[in-house]
C-alpha cells in the first residue's frame, strides 16, 4: 500500500494518473448538481414554518460541510508535507486552501441570505457563524503566508503549521450549538438516532445528501486540476514537463 502510495505521489505518475481520474469526479458531479437542484426546488414541499426560505438549506449545509472537511484535508496533507517532505502533500495543501475558502464564504453567504428572514438580520456574533468566520480567516491567513516567503519550502512549512494549528477551530464550529446558546439551529442529521428519526421530512433528505455527494465530487475534481497545473509549475524545470510541452501541438 505505501508503495503504491509513493508510486502515486510522484509528479509525474501523479500528472498521467489525475488526468484519467478527474472525468470520475466531474461528470457525475455535474449530474448529481442537475438532480440535486431540481430536487431542491420541485419535488420537496415547502417547510411548514419557513415556506420555501429554507430550501437555500440545499447549498448552505453542503458548502459549510464541506468548508470544514477541505480545512482537514489540507490539515492532514499539511502534516504528511512537513513530516515526510512529500510534494504531492505540499501541493494538495495549498491548492485546497482557496477551494475551501470558497465553500466557506459560499456558507457565509447562503447563512445570511436564510438568516435574514428567519432572525431579522444579516449577521449575528453566533457562536457558529463566528467560528466560520473565523474558519474564512484561517485559510486566507493560510493563503497569504504561502505567498510571503520568497523560498518555496519556508512557505510550506509556516502555512503547514498554521493549518495544523487552525484544526482546533473544527470541534469549535461543530459544536458550538451544543456549548454555548445559540440562535443557529442544531444539526439535522448527525448522529444514529437522528438518523433513524432526522429532523427534516424524509423527502428532504435526499436532495440533500446528493448535493453532499456532488460537492465532494465537485472539490475532489477542482483539487485534482489544480494540483495538476500546481505540479508542471514547480516541476518546470525537469526532463517530464518539458518533454510534455515538447509533445504538445
Amino acid at each position: 500500500m505505501w508503495k503504491w502510495i509513493q508510486a502515486f505521489a510522484s509528479p509525474q505518475n501523479f500528472y498521467v494518473t489525475s488526468k484519467k481520474i478527474i472525468p470520475w469526479f466531474l461528470y457525475p458531479c455535474i449530474a448529481l448538481c442537475v438532480v440535486g437542484v431540481y430536487g431542491a426546488l420541485f419535488v420537496v414541499p415547502p417547510d411548514y414554518q419557513q415556506g420555501e426560505t429554507y430550501r437555500i438549506m440545499f447549498v448552505h449545509v453542503p458548502s459549510a460541510s464541506m468548508s470544514m472537511f477541505v480545512y482537514f484535508i489540507m490539515a492532514v496533507a499539511s502534516g504528511i508535507g512537513l513530516i515526510w517532505q512529500i510534494k504531492l502533500a505540499n501541493v494538495v495543501a495549498k491548492v485546497s486552501a482557496p477551494i475551501g475558502a470558497s465553500f466557506t464564504f459560499l456558507a457565509l453567504l447562503t447563512g445570511a441570505v436564510w438568516g435574514k428572514p428567519m432572525w431579522g438580520t444579516w449577521w449575528v456574533w453566533d457562536a457558529r457563524l463566528t467560528s466560520e468566520l473565523v474558519l474564512l480567516f484561517l485559510y486566507l491567513a493560510y493563503m497569504s503566508l504561502g505567498n510571503a516567503f520568497d523560498n518555496p519550502k519556508t512557505a510550506s512549512k509556516a502555512s503547514a503549521i498554521l493549518a495544523i494549528v487552525g484544526l482546533i477551530n473544527l470541534p469549535i464550529i461543530k459544536y458550538s450549538v451544543e456549548w454555548w446558546n445559540t440562535l443557529h439551529q442544531g444539526a439535522s442529521i448527525s448522529t444514529v438516532e437522528k438518523i433513524s428519526k432526522p429532523a427534516i421530512d424524509g423527502s428532504m433528505i435526499w436532495p440533500l445528501f446528493v448535493m453532499f455527494v456532488a460537492f465532494g465530487l465537485m472539490y475532489g475534481a477542482l483539487m485534482l486540476m489544480r494540483a495538476r497545473d500546481e505540479m508542471l509549475i514547480r516541476e518546470q524545470n525537469t526532463r517530464w514537463v518539458k518533454s510534455i510541452f515538447k509533445e504538445a501541438p
